[in-house]
């Protein structure tokens, strides 16, 4: 083993996942001695990444023994998707062991300068225009950390790149020490993980943590609307839905200062949620020294990923609609917002902590009626009682069934859950693809 930052320390890593893995190799090749601990049984563990972190001389340990070790260890790195308030790593924080998040250690690595984007929605469609645009512009990065490789294995792997485009979520956040980005966009703010935290507040405090860092010669790209506290950072704004702000909306196109920039008819993203990504995507290419003209190209022909307000079909004259990305309040609010027909609404999922009276009234003035499935299905049902006929499935496939028998022509079946997938399914996408199947199977001429 060559010689590395962390030489012969003793480093556990909270998280078998994806970070975790990532986190661990990257920690392995700098010369440290790395235990992988995780509560899930090995069972339950993918038995390749076991594998795997074991050939590279990982120790791992799962279980209940991973939430009672007490081995010494001079520092621990916590994957995102580990509550600090779990027991595994309250094992750990409560002896003192100094605790620092996988973003934090990739940072560590970084050789070249990062933008980080964040907010409740829309941060990896924000993100992927930009790694697209940068890219097409000549400028060399990659889409990473809360999407695609997590940082830690961008670095690990010592690509050239001239910037790395960074998704950040709250989680992610919390656990950072130094990590400064020199271009942070903030797009939005919305109650979200009130399973994990313990106020709305407690979550916003996570996320702003982006602007920590920064300095007076970093820049922030922020929503206009967005009353967030002072900060060092040089402050580009934007907005779809007011003029005070350096990117707004005129006559159909994003312009700034007064320049029309892009003709919103010329790209492929729809909806004032998606007018914003493209602003917020564009300030951040202007804070790279980019020009306008050489920006606006990619933009155009940037596709819309999969689970995002996906049209999936027609069928006897419904549009069938997927956005299970959609996993919380406001991503509903945004996908009803931009809904022109009566909508029958599958929605539900996982418990997050949250009720569903905010959407009452948006429901009511757009929602034909409600199919509601998962743990929150009862719970959103009292939410919407008196404002939209609702009926609950046993599954999603139940859902789509009862839609289908209940639209009319000229109606649109909007699949968006409003909250997370993991009470039924794997993963939002896991959940998308069902759902897509279940469309495309629907046969042609019945009812």
């Amino acid at each position: 083993m060559k010689s590395g930052r962390y030489d012969n320390q003793k480093v556990a890593v909270l998280g078998a996942g994806l970070s975790g893995s990532a986190a661990a190799l990257l920690l392995r090749s700098e010369g440290a001695e790395v235990t992988v601990l995780d509560s899930a049984e090995e069972t339950n563990l993918l038995k390749s990444t076991i594998d795997n972190l074991q050939a590279h001389g990982v120790r791992v340990i799962c279980g209940a023994a991973a939430d009672k070790d007490s081995g010494a260890y001079q520092l621990a790195v916590l994957s995102p998707g580990i509550d600090p308030a779990s027991p595994l790593a309250r094992n750990f924080l409560s002896r003192g062991i100094e605790t620092i998040g996988e973003l934090e250690l990739g940072w560590q690595f970084c050789k070249v300068p990062v933008i980080a984007v964040t907010g409740t929605n829309g941060k990896t469609t924000t993100t992927e225009l930009l790694a697209q645009m940068l890219n097409a512009c000549g400028q060399r990065t990659i889409a990473c950390g809360n999407i695609g490789k997590p940082l830690s294995e961008v670095a690990h792997e010592k690509q050239a790149f001239d910037v790395l485009t960074v998704e950040v979520s709250s989680f992610q956040l919390e656990a950072i020490r130094t990590f400064r980005p020199s271009i942070s966009l903030w797009l939005n703010f919305a109650p979200d993980h009130l399973d994990r935290y313990r106020s709305v507040s407690d979550y916003r405090a996570a996320k702003l943590r982006i602007f920590e860092n920064q300095t007076a010669s970093d820049v922030s790209v922020v929503n206009a609307i967005e009353k967030l506290p002072a900060v060092r950072p040089r402050k580009t704004t934007f907005s779809a839905y007011t003029d005070q702000a350096d990117f707004r909306v005129s006559q159909g196109a994003i312009v700034y200062h007064g320049e029309e920039v892009l003709r919103l008819a010329d790209t492929k993203l729809r909806g004032l949620h998606n007018i914003e990504n493209l602003m917020a995507t564009l300030a951040g290419g202007m804070a790279r020294g980019l020009p306008f003209g050489e920006m606006v190209p990619p933009l155009r022909v940037y596709e819309p990923r999969p689970h995002r307000c996906e049209f999936v079909r027609e069928l006897s004259g419904v549009e069938y609609v997927n956005d299970s990305k959609a996993t919380n309040l406001d991503a509903v609010d945004k996908a009803l917002r931009a809904q022109s027909k009566p909508v029958i609404l599958i929605a539900g999922g996982k418990d997050k902590g949250f009720s569903f009276d905010a959407l009452r009234s948006l429901v009511k003035e757009k929602v034909k009626s409600t199919i509601l499935i998962g743990e929150m299905a009862e719970s959103i049902r009292r939410s919407w009682n008196g404002a939209v006929q609702s009926q609950i499935a046993n599954s999603l496939a139940d859902a789509v069934e009862r839609a289908h028998a209940s639209a009319r022509p000229g109606d649109m079946v909007l699949f968006s859950p409003g909250t997370s997938s993991f009470d039924m399914f794997k993963s939002y996408a896991d959940r998308g693809d069902q759902f897509r199947a279940l469309v495309q199977a629907l046969p042609k001429g019945e009812r």
